[in-house]
């Protein structure tokens, strides 16, 4: 049965009862706003906002794996796999309609490097600014990860809060401790994140 995680909540993924888990995914999904439109606004239109996932890698001392070399510490739209195979994105998503995932990242636990000891998810709006968009637009965000060898939900992290003006977010990271993988729900807003690099930033 999946866990629920509250805000700054940690769980294990390879110790205990995810013992033996190798493979992981993690979805990421939100929904689009709704803004008023047509005769004297008396019903809504969807406003299309391009949201981007991404996975930063990161080494034990939480700074990005190689900043000399963006394939190696980031996988998103732009790089859709890092070199070690072990992360795989998906593909973009350009307005998040649907139900379900709007965004998946594919984790290989026991294939990671061994210089590898986080990764962390993040969401940003492509171009907020420009588009006068910011996550306080957005609903329904969340991420969860699902173990990949029985399609099982693992754990789910909604994201509640308000997030009026910000235009990035740290959703969630895997990291390592003690040889351990673990999962913390984080879900802290990035004020200025139209790009990427902004998030990188973070993490250099």
């Amino acid at each position: 049965m999946a866990i629920n995680l509250q805000k700054g909540q940690k769980i294990d993924l390879t110790k205990g009862g995810g013992a033996g888990l190798r493979q992981v995914m993690v979805g990421l999904g939100w929904d689009e706003a709704q803004k008023s439109g047509g005769f004297l606004g008396l019903f809504k239109q969807t406003q299309d906002i391009d949201c981007d996932a991404s996975a930063i890698v990161c080494g034990e001392d939480g700074r990005l794996l190689n900043p000399s070399n963006i394939k190696d510490c980031v996988v998103y739209y732009g790089n859709l796999r890092h070199p070690s195979g072990a992360i795989v994105h998906q593909g973009d998503n350009l307005t998040g309609a649907g139900d379900g995932d709007d965004e998946q990242i594919m984790v290989n636990l026991a294939q990671l490097p061994q210089n590898v000891g986080k990764i962390v998810f993040v969401v940003n709006i492509y171009d907020a600014r420009t588009r006068g968009q910011h996550f306080g637009l957005i609903k329904n965000a969340f991420i969860r990860l699902v173990d990949m060898s029985n399609n099982s939900e693992i754990c789910r992290f909604n994201l509640s809060e308000n997030y009026n003006n910000m235009t990035g977010l740290v959703v969630g990271e895997i990291y390592k401790k003690n040889g351990e993988w673990k999962f913390n729900a984080i879900g802290q807003p990035v004020q200025e994140a139209s790009r990427l690099d902004a998030l990188l930033q973070l993490y250099k």
